[in-house]
């Protein structure tokens, strides 16, 4: 296990530090029910986490009515949401089973594990930022434009809306061929928790709800995700279309008023039976944040929303601390590890047991958390508690 050996020399004021939050802010650990029905929840308002900026859209389609919109009209720079646009333009007026086996298997990759060589390529061969204009002409989008002249190959800079967003699947689910539907909503629900570029996009609709769900998230602003599982290839190209790395890239004055600068983290998709409810949330974070605050974050907004027919996961939310975390699929080292977790993220602990000893000097620990929406265990000795074993979480 690969970890921070320094943040364990500081643990004791790291867990002082959380011991103080819990007191003043509900944020570390929060325990949540199975399913919550409507009719036992009081109107619900997103719940922004402080510093963030937001864009929320969610469309009951059973009602035909929103039932959260905050910001919905504002312009945020795409990310990878924006492939969706990329996806459709490729198969309009054309079956998947037409599309040549090259063509599929990138846009496979490009929804299921948010592959940017693959968006890259469609990008350059069908006509750069035409692609945005004839999909706004065609799905009659208000809030969507190319990207800046000042950088015309950078295809997550094009500015999105969540009612835009919204609008998008809505076209997905009741308007498109029978054929593409099934075949972009199939991708989406077979996305990867590693995407192809070693970031967690497991975060906020993924994160926040149990399955069925379909999602397509985006990213921007970050030098690490932190989601490398042993044996997996990750892309590490330089890619025109994004920005290098936690480097903050801004257009010239006037020429654009979307956000090019904070890192932008976004989670979008359909949720529930018969995809009940369309959710959209976009957000920017302080510069500087790293991608496991944002992804708590982000997680925190989406939980707090009223999505129709959404179930959501048992457990107790609780942060953690230092680099490298793995899950593995047993309470010892020496299991197979599952993945990495990104650095000091939230994560939702369903119960607990004793395992492997594990020592973080001046530590040691032989409880472990089972984390259900990882399918394994990590040990609690990174978990941002003072006990060894959570005080609240049933024993597994």
């Amino acid at each position: 296990m690969t970890l921070s050996r320094a943040r364990g020399a500081m643990r004791a004021g790291v867990l002082a530090a959380a011991l103080a939050a819990l007191v003043c802010t509900t944020a570390t650990a929060v325990s949540v029910a199975s399913a919550e029905s409507p009719s036992t929840r009081a109107t619900v308002q997103a719940d922004v986490p402080a510093g963030v900026t937001a864009g929320v859209a969610v469309f009951d389609r059973q009602t035909g009515t929103f039932t959260e919109q905050l910001n919905s009209a504002g312009q945020f720079r795409s990310a990878s949401v924006v492939k969706l646009l990329i996806a459709l333009d490729v198969l309009w007026n054309r079956s998947p089973d037409a599309l040549p086996a090259a063509d599929r298997a990138r846009i496979d990759t490009m929804l299921r594990g948010s592959d940017d060589t693959a968006a890259s390529t469609f990008w350059a061969n069908n006509g750069s930022g035409a692609i945005v204009d004839r999909m706004v002409t065609r799905l009659g989008l208000t809030d969507t434009a190319r990207p800046p002249s000042t950088h015309p190959g950078y295809w997550g800079y094009t500015a999105l809306s969540a009612r835009d967003t919204v609008k998008i699947y809505r076209h997905l689910l009741d308007s498109a061929p029978a054929a593409t539907r099934d075949y972009v909503l199939g991708d989406l629900r077979q996305s990867t928790r590693c995407a192809t570029d070693g970031y967690d996009q497991h975060f906020g609709i993924a994160g926040s709800f149990n399955r069925p769900w379909a999602v397509k998230q985006g990213w921007s602003g970050f030098s690490s995700g932190g989601c490398t599982a042993p044996g997996s290839a990750v892309a590490k190209t330089t890619i025109a279309a994004k920005e290098p790395a936690g480097t903050a890239v801004r257009t010239a004055a006037g020429v654009d008023a979307v956000d090019l600068s904070r890192p932008a983290l976004h989670t979008t998709g359909v949720v529930g039976q018969g995809d009940r409810s369309i959710v959209a949330v976009f957000t920017l974070h302080p510069s500087g944040t790293s991608y496991g605050k944002a992804y708590t974050d982000i997680g925190r907004l989406t939980r707090s929303l009223d999505v129709p027919g959404a179930s959501r996961p048992s457990g107790t939310w609780i942060g953690t601390w230092g680099s490298g975390v793995r899950v593995r699929t047993q309470a010892t080292t020496a299991s197979g590890a599952i993945t990495t977790l990104p650095a000091g993220v939230e994560v939702l602990v369903g119960c607990q047991k004793r395992g492997q000893q594990v020592s973080e000097p001046p530590y040691v620990n032989d409880w472990w958390a089972q984390l259900p929406q990882y399918g394994g265990y990590m040990t609690n000795i990174y978990l941002s508690v003072p006990e060894n074993q959570v005080p609240g979480v049933p024993v597994c």
